[in-house]
């Protein structure tokens, strides 16, 4: 038995370093194969990085750009003129405008002009009534009359205590009926020549055309309720309304076009407002124009054109040719030496009318003007990011 198992032993021992062997020359391989695999790996991911380097833009052919009426100019800087635009109304001149009211509580007696009616200084409007106008003008009345008496008398008979205060009561009597808006007219001659007490015309103080008349005929109206409207139409207001981002210049006497219908209109700025409207959020800019031809009328829509110049030449391209980038940022589209048109990120500076200021790019450039859209679209097509880092 000895020797069998001695025999048993020996294979046992050689079968054993066989395996040792086998196993120590798959783990010695093993590294050999990793490391192959890692520079495949690395040349995958340096041929796509060389390829998206490659791709940054695109050509676009002769047919293409035909067809999408692409036209590419050379960056040249250039003085601006340039005109913005403004939705506006026309307004009656507030500063010649004149709001006819009672100044007490009254009565509408009878009216004597109509809306649209334009009248002249001095002329009747309507007739009221008011038991508070009637208590003063008997006032008045009574204190004139002491008045002339006093006079008639002289200061030396009287004294001049009575002399004062008769004169006194008659001014005070006189001052409170002109305060309620009588004319001397209204008001009346010597003994109070005024027969229908508490009766008084109110007289137009100032010439122009009825724009707003809401009242009737036996209506009561209070102290300060509007009875009519007059403004004269000679020189009217237009207020033009802005964004209230907008960053622009427009000085008193800045000249601007009104247009209405298809009538212009010169006009100049006159006020800008240093506030911005509760209801429209926009900035109201006034401008006073002369009515040509009585054409204007307040409540008639407009638009206002302002002119400018760029005091020096600035590098400017269409609206039309800026398109927003994948991270928001501005871009012009540039068409390289080789033909390839690529993106390239600009800041924005200020707006001239259908044209944008730019910086960030030198002058000389070929740059998009139109179809910048379609060349976007062609380089998003492709999978490419529409930007030049």
């Amino acid at each position: 038995m000895k020797p069998i198992l001695k025999n048993i032993l020996n294979f046992s021992l050689i079968f054993g370093l066989i395996s040792g062997i086998v196993i120590s020359g798959t783990s010695a391989q093993e590294p050999e194969h990793e490391h192959e695999h890692d520079e495949k790996t690395q040349d995958s991911e340096k041929k796509d990085h060389d390829d998206g380097q490659e791709s940054e833009g695109v050509n676009l052919s002769s047919a293409q750009i035909n067809l999408a009426s692409i036209k590419v100019a050379r960056l040249e800087r250039r003085s601006m003129n340039y005109q913005l635009y403004a939705p506006a109304e026309v307004k009656s001149n507030g500063y010649t405008s004149y709001l006819v009211s009672p100044r007490v509580d009254s009565v509408v007696l009878r009216r004597h002009v109509a809306l649209g009616d334009h009248v002249e200084k001095g002329q009747p409007l309507v007739t009221l009534f008011s038991e508070t106008v009637a208590e003063a003008q008997a006032n008045y009345s009574v204190t004139q009359a002491e008045w002339i008496r006093v006079q008639k008398m002289g200061r030396s008979a009287v004294g001049d205590r009575r002399y004062i205060a008769a004169q006194s009561s008659f001014e005070a009597a006189h001052g409170r009926l002109r305060a309620f808006g009588l004319s001397e007219k209204s008001i009346g001659g010597p003994l109070g020549g005024k027969k229908n007490l508490g009766e008084y015309t109110l007289l137009a103080e100032r010439g122009g055309a009825v724009l707003t008349d809401d009242f009737q005929q036996g209506q009561r109206m209070q102290s300060g309720d509007a009875l009519m409207e007059l403004a004269d139409e000679k020189k009217l207001w237009v207020e033009a309304r802005l964004a209230p981002t907008l960053q622009v210049y427009l000085p008193s006497g800045s000249k601007a076009v009104v247009k209405v219908g298809g009538d212009l209109f010169p006009a100049i700025v006159t006020q800008e407002a240093h506030i911005i409207d509760q209801q429209t959020r926009t900035r109201v800019v006034r401008l006073l124009v002369d009515n040509i031809g009585h054409r204007l009328h307040p409540g008639m829509f407009a638009d206002v054109y302002f002119s400018f110049k760029t005091d020096e030449p600035v590098l400017a391209v269409p609206e039309a040719a800026l398109m927003r980038g994948a991270d928001g940022d501005w871009t012009v589209f540039v068409k390289g030496d080789d033909g390839k048109f690529s993106a390239h990120e600009v800041d924005l500076g200020r707006s001239l009318g259908k044209w944008r200021e730019i910086t960030g790019i030198t002058e000389g450039t070929k740059v998009v003007v139109e179809g910048a859209f379609f060349v976007s679209s062609q380089i998003a097509k492709g999978g490419f990011d529409a930007h030049n880092h």
